[in-house]
């Protein structure tokens, strides 16, 4: 089985996957399995002497265990009888994304917010983001799921596609694991700046071509030089190195103005706005930021299908 076919069927498979049944609650998740392992590893090794090397030793640990396991479920799995090949890496294509459930949270923020009031809103929106949301106005809540669905549009679909293409299942969700670290252990905090620093600044190199490759479909699809503009204006301002391209994009293409000082865990962080029209955001613009996402997340899919073809085709020759 050449790469062309071993990888796109599992990749046309997975996407369907994820826009028909997004991330169904109750299902089991490897990343859920990720976390466990993080947090286990984490108070074994989190005190003492030594965080930093002991952080690192997490790191590399569970990001080469888990390509290492996965490389030998990949090739165990080429053993079995068609369709089981598809299907199987089908299913980790499908558990890699995290396009149309993110989209749908989104959605529903916008819905709860204008259904049910601020305080729903609230709590609804602080399903998916980790700043604290007890003092956000409806602006705020409107801008902070733009900045989400932006921000892990990057991390959650460009990226584990991208080093799908690069490596199969073995490279996605080793990506997974470099991205679940960060979420869990990578902040600047006294419990982790030591120990979670080589996990932040893991999942900044390996984001770094994703982020910005997100950026540009975004003012591309977007139809907005403004959101190119934005890119090279704001995108290096963000604190992250990778998430202010995506967001200034967004902000670009939509012509408004996203990111600020928020809270996070008791402390109000300083953070640069993206834009200069403080506009009202309205209820009907997740819409068009929900499609914005899916097209993205489309012309990846099969910009990567085409670029296997274009390999198959010059090693044919």
């Amino acid at each position: 089985m050449d790469r062309f076919t071993r990888l796109t069927g599992p990749l046309v498979l997975g996407y369907t996957l994820d826009l028909l049944l997004a991330d169904p609650e109750g299902w089991p998740h490897p990343v859920r399995t990720y976390g466990v392992l993080i947090t286990a590893g984490e108070r074994r090794l989190n005190h003492g002497s030594y965080r930093l090397a002991k952080g690192a030793l997490l790191a590399g640990g569970l990001v080469g265990g888990t390509f290492g396991a996965f490389t030998l479920l990949d090739r165990a799995g080429r053993r079995l009888p068609p369709p089981g090949p598809l299907l199987l890496n089908g299913l980790w294509v499908f558990y890699g994304l995290a396009n149309t459930g993110l989209v749908r949270e989104g959605r529903a923020v916008f819905e709860v917010l204008a259904r049910d009031g601020l305080e729903a809103g609230r709590r609804q929106l602080a399903r998916i983001v980790g700043r604290e949301t007890q003092r956000l106005d409806p602006q705020q809540i409107r801008t902070a799921v733009f900045e989400s669905l932006a921000e892990n549009l990057s991390d959650g679909v460009v990226a584990p596609l991208l080093y799908y293409a690069l490596a199969g299942v073995p490279g996605l969700m080793a990506y997974k694991m470099v991205n679940t670290l960060d979420s869990m252990v990578g902040y600047r905090s006294p419990r982790y700046e030591q120990f979670g620093k080589v996990a932040a600044r893991l999942d900044d190199v390996v984001n770094l071509v994703p982020a910005r490759l997100t950026a540009g479909l975004l003012a591309l699809l977007g139809g907005s030089w403004r959101g190119f503009r934005f890119i090279l204006r704001y995108g290096h301002q963000h604190k992250s190195p990778n998430a202010g391209y995506p967001e200034a994009a967004l902000a670009g293409v939509l012509n408004c103005r996203l990111g600020g000082p928020n809270y996070y865990h008791g402390e109000l962080v300083p953070k640069p706005y993206l834009g200069t029209n403080p506009r009202l955001i309205g209820h009907h613009e997740i819409g068009q930021v929900a499609r914005l996402n899916h097209a993205v997340c489309a012309v990846v899919v099969a910009g990567i299908a085409g670029l296997l073809w274009g390999q198959r085709r010059r090693t044919q020759q």
